[in-house]
């Protein structure tokens, strides 16, 4: 598996909402069973409020924070969200999270890729033969018009985004 491209994006914001614990323990896999699928499913019924500041229309980001302690517990943050330009207008129901200037490799996932194992492609595959590092503790993945749904995952395309720092000197 290879990015598509690496691409550097200035500092962002989004506003949404967040998880932390183990997102599996109720129902593992794709599902709104899941704690991700209710965080998408609270999200998605407070979008247009997110909306109001700005940002991509029918864009979404799912963004996993890493923890010292994720790989003991496999609990993690999970945030989904709006890209948005104007944080102070954001509306008091949601938080607000910062990704950082920096270059992003871009892997577009289609069809089953998209529920495979492609953290283990990346993180063990080739993040380490690509002379980069990522030890910012987060990786997002970005929904737009080409990811159909849970129910049309073959017609389905989505993009992961991790964020990059230059080989260790």
């Amino acid at each position: 598996m290879h990015p598509e491209e690496i691409r550097h994006y200035p500092q962002r914001y989004l506003a949404g909402f967040s998880f932390f614990g183990n997102p599996f323990q109720q129902s593992s896999g794709w599902t709104e069973q899941n704690e991700i699928g209710r965080l998408w499913v609270r999200y998605m019924a407070h979008m247009q409020q997110a909306q109001a500041a700005g940002g991509e229309a029918g864009v979404a980001y799912e963004v996993h924070i890493h923890h010292a302690e994720t790989p003991q517990t496999g609990e993690f943050e999970v945030f989904v969200g709006h890209l948005i330009f104007d944080p102070p207008e954001v509306p008091t129901l949601f938080s607000v999270k910062v990704l950082p200037a920096a270059p992003y490799a871009i892997f577009v996932l289609h069809g089953q890729q998209i529920v495979g194992d492609w953290g283990q492609e990346i993180y063990a595959g080739w993040l380490p033969r690509s002379g980069f590092r990522s030890d910012f503790g987060f990786s997002y993945q970005r929904y737009d018009e080409r990811f159909r749904g849970l129910d049309r995952l073959e017609d389905s395309t989505l993009e992961v985004h991790i964020p990059l720092r230059p080989p260790a000197a």
